[in-house]
């Protein structure tokens, strides 16, 4: 299988299977759209039909062209078969009983009153609560328990707003800290806010102790402002920015990502990403938004060539910024066309309810973090371990091959399938698919292998 695209100035084509991807002149394109279904003499004449006024497309330079194509099919570069699905479900069943990763929800509240929040509001549907440290110790050592011969443990501390229960946040990592060389495990530490409670003591803490860091902010302040407000209504852009500012200054090259999401209201979302890099942030993300479907903040089929449009232009000024000698990163335009994840990997997705899951306050297991409040999707608890192997056995079960409709996208072997949460909370199956933004990843996937091309071929 393969796929052709136009951009950027760019005739590409990407063999699926293989994960090549070609760069070519029209003519071969157009030769290559019809090698599968017409023959050589055939599609000579068309091209001489086509490009006969010109007078470097000559009937030996089309044969000649036409017998590179051939020689990349054999090379197993173009029109590579698809045999990788009996490979499907392997990596997990090898990894089975493996946690690798935890999503700690410290803090079921929040100090912040977003309306597209998908955890109402921090809640997740259920009471306020915080994370005790008795529990969020338990659940780390429920993951060095659980882990097996992994060394390298990732913790994201999440919520809500996680800095509501700072000081327990502080006491785990120091914990964490004091028995990872004795278990031979070396834990790495994510934080995820809001920003409104950072101060040098978070910033200190989090430069010193946190790999990463996640910090929300929606771009431009009218556009943070109308859903990002507080319990009085009061956006919070006023208050979050210059911590921010400050936040990512004193991190000093360490990672961290401004993760915004957009909606109905800014599906023109490159102002807010222009908006981000006008302050000082180099190191972006911006996410469509999921939401139920009539639902003010849900994206709709008329923004969908607005998104897309923004998509092709980000791809075009981050390639304008290249050239500038003033990079910035985009989360859903990182691509490596030399390498990448193995292809266990690539067909198994994200491990969430496998080698991935969420603890909520009491030390309930879910799959992940969009999936706690839904009682069916418990797993079980930190101090029993799994109890539910249906459910777990349904995410184990969900690789890109369980999704009828994936069989032929050709973005397949780049999202592995999908969100799981966002397949159940459309179609009300992990193994459905989210087509609105199946459409999105798929225009996401052509600007990110265009601009990997376009930095290739400069450099």
């Amino acid at each position: 299988m393969i796929h052709q695209y136009k951009l950027g100035g760019y005739n590409i084509v990407l063999d699926v299977c293989s994960g090549a991807v070609h760069v070519v002149d029209e003519v071969a394109y157009d030769i290559i759209a019809m090698f599968e279904q017409h023959g050589k003499d055939e599609i000579i004449a068309a091209m001489i039909e086509k490009y006969g006024h010109r007078d470097d497309v000559t009937p030996e330079e089309l044969a000649e062209c036409y017998d590179s194509i051939q020689e990349l099919k054999d090379a197993g570069k173009l029109f590579a078969p698809d045999t990788f699905e009996p490979m499907a479900g392997q990596l997990k069943q090898k990894t089975a009983g493996v946690v690798k990763a935890l999503c700690l929800h410290v803090a079921h509240t929040c100090n912040l009153n977003c309306a597209y929040c998908f955890a109402s509001q921090g809640k997740y549907h259920g009471d306020r609560a915080v994370m005790s440290f008795e529990v969020g110790k338990r659940a780390l050592d429920f993951l060095i328990e659980n882990s097996g011969s992994r060394r390298n443990l990732e913790v994201d501390f999440f919520g809500g707003e996680p800095l509501m229960n700072f000081q327990v946040v502080k006491d785990l990592v120091a914990y964490a800290r004091s028995i990872e060389k004795e278990k031979g495990k070396n834990f790495r530490f994510t934080l995820t806010t809001n920003g409104v409670l950072v101060d040098d003591d978070v910033i200190d803490f989090a430069n010193r102790e946190c790999s990463n860091v996640v910090l929300s902010l929606d771009g431009r302040k009218e556009i943070h402002d109308r859903y990002r407000v507080d319990y009085a209504g009061k956006g919070s852009w006023d208050n979050i920015v210059p911590k921010f500012q400050k936040f990512v200054e004193a991190r000093g090259g360490k990672e961290y990502y401004m993760r915004g999401t957009f909606t109905h209201a800014n599906p023109d979302f490159l102002k807010d990403i222009q908006q981000m890099l006008d302050l000082g942030f180099t190191e972006l993300s911006m996410e469509p938004v999921v939401c139920a479907e009539g639902d003010p903040s849900a994206l709709t089929e008329t923004d969908m060539p607005i998104v897309m449009e923004q998509y092709e232009k980000l791809a075009e000024l981050m390639l304008k910024h290249d050239e500038q000698g003033k990079p910035f990163t985009f989360y859903h335009y990182m691509i490596d066309l030399t390498g990448g994840p193995c292809i266990y990997k690539r067909i198994s997705g994200c491990g969430s309810g496998t080698e991935y899951m969420a603890v909520t306050p009491w030390g309930d297991l879910y799959p992940c973090h969009q999936f706690v409040g839904d009682e069916k999707f418990k797993l079980g608890n930190i101090w029993d371990g799994v109890q539910n192997k249906g459910v777990q056995q349904q995410f184990a079960d969900c690789n890109v091959y369980a999704h009828p409709e994936c069989r032929d996208c050709w973005a397949r072997l780049y999202c592995s399938g999908g969100c799981a949460a966002n397949a159940y909370h459309a179609t009300g199956s992990v193994t459905g698919v989210y087509e609105y933004g199946c459409k999105l990843f798929r225009k996401r996937m052509e600007c990110a292998i265009m601009v990997a091309i376009a930095r290739e071929l400069r450099d």
